[in-house]
Order: C-alpha cells, then structure tokens, then sequence
C-alpha cells in the first residue's frame, strides 16, 4: 500500500490563508484522524492530499506501490453520499468504473465484491431514496472501494447520520480496516470517533489551520471496547479535547464578535 506525505502545505482562498505549513505523514496502512475547530481546513486538507486542489505552497507525494488492481489510488468518501438518485445501487458503485478500461464481466465482478464487502448484495437494485441514511452511506463506501483504492479519504463520513446509524457504521469501518489494511485520511469533527477508529489523530488549529500535534493511540482497534482500555481512552479523549477546547472556545467567540 501507499503512504502520503505532505510538505510545508498552506492555501490561501482570495485574502484568506486556510492551512498554513502543514507538515503531515500518513503511513502505510494506517488510519490516520484529522480533527480540529469548525473551518479550520480540514476540508481543504483533503482536497489537496487527494489532488483535487492545489496547495498555494508546498507539495503531496505519494510513496509506495498502489495494490494490485488499483484503478484509482486516493479515492474519496464524502459527508452527502453523492449518489445519483436515478441509478440503482449497484449502478452508483458501477459510476466510478466506467470511464476505466475494464470489460462487462470484470465491471460486473467489481461491483458485486464492493456489494458484498459493504453487506448491500441484496440491495443492487434498490434506488437511493429507498435506502436509510446509513444504508446510502454504505453505497458510497461500496463505489470507493469498487476501484480498490491505495488511499481512501473520507471527509466526515458519519456526520449526516443520527447516533444509532453512526454507530454501526463504524462497526462496519473497524470491520473494515481489520480487513484490509487501506491506507486512509478520516476528516472528523467528531473526538470519539477519531478515537474508536485511528491509529494517529492529527489535531488543527483554527484557521489558519497548522498542525498542533499528532497523538498516537497506542490501543489495538479491537480491543478498544474493553473494559480494561476506557481509562486509557478517557485520558486520550481529554487530551484531544484539551488540545482543541482554547481552539474552538476562541474561534466560537470570534465568530460571535465578527
């Protein structure tokens, strides 16, 4: 799998600078979290790491071997699901194929392996509005990895869903990420999440967003639910918590003076 490397990143939107020399490493196979107070450029980090924007100043360079039948090496996961409402789901996960040289036999096995590795077999012919929030999230899920990604970014993933639904998909993430060792960048705003499923949580100051730290969870993604790791995970969250409290309180305030 591939790692991701960002050098002395800043990006200035008009007269506003949003990152300001973002140093950052994600490893191979990791899950690395990025968290941080609202408009802090988390976002606009993602872009730039997934190559969809470029930076003002520095550089991304991506090092490693993409996987075996990789057609997309950073594959984006985003908030809203970006489904089209008048294909079927298995047609929204065949959309990021299609403009790949793949012939209709591999096409249609792609689709069914993501179908299957995301537990929507039953559902390929199912329309979006069908589907429970949870359900069309899957579906994107499912379209990421039909092109079997050496990254994935995800921007926020869960945020659109109620408590419950999130919860399961992150059972459905941890399953995954036990799985398959994808290399990812998971956006969140969200400190328990980021706690439940990265490896490093990578906390942002507000805007200009820079890199405040970098805190290693130094307990298996398995073993988190044990009674025996909350101790741990309560001094994490507090840590986290710690690091973005000043954050978010001044950029709240600032907001309510502007």
């Amino acid at each position: 799998s591939m790692q991701v490397i960002a050098e002395g990143i800043s990006h200035v939107y008009g007269p506003l600078p949003v990152l300001e020399g973002v140093d950052l490493r994600v490893r191979e196979g990791e899950v690395l979290a990025v968290i941080g107070p609202s408009g802090c450029g988390k976002s606009t980090l993602l872009s730039i790491l997934g190559g969809l924007l470029r930076p003002t100043e520095g550089r991304v360079l991506l090092q490693g071997k993409a996987p075996d039948g990789c057609l997309n090496p950073l594959t984006f996961v985003f908030q809203d699901f970006a489904l089209l409402p008048w294909r079927s789901v298995a047609g929204n996960v065949a959309l990021v194929l299609e403009h790949h040289r793949l012939s209709p036999r591999e096409r249609e096995a792609r689709v069914q392996e993501a179908l299957a590795r995301t537990g929507l077999e039953d559902f390929a012919a199912a329309l979006p509005k069908q589907l429970s929030g949870g359900m069309r999230q899957r579906v994107g899920i499912a379209r990421a990895l039909a092109v079997q990604p050496a990254v994935l970014l995800l921007d926020e993933p869960l945020s659109a869903l109620d408590a419950q639904t999130r919860e399961l998909l992150m059972e459905d993430f941890e399953a995954l990420w036990m799985r398959e060792k994808t290399t990812a960048v998971y956006v969140t705003h969200n400190l328990s999440e980021a706690l439940r499923l990265a490896d490093r949580v990578a906390v942002f100051s507000r805007r200009p967003g820079r890199l405040k730290e970098v805190v290693e969870i130094p307990i298996a993604r398995g073993k988190r639910a044990n009674p025996q790791a909350q101790a741990e995970l309560v001094a994490l969250h507090e840590r986290l918590w710690g690091l973005i409290r000043l954050e978010a309180q001044s950029a709240v305030s600032e907001l309510e003076d502007g």
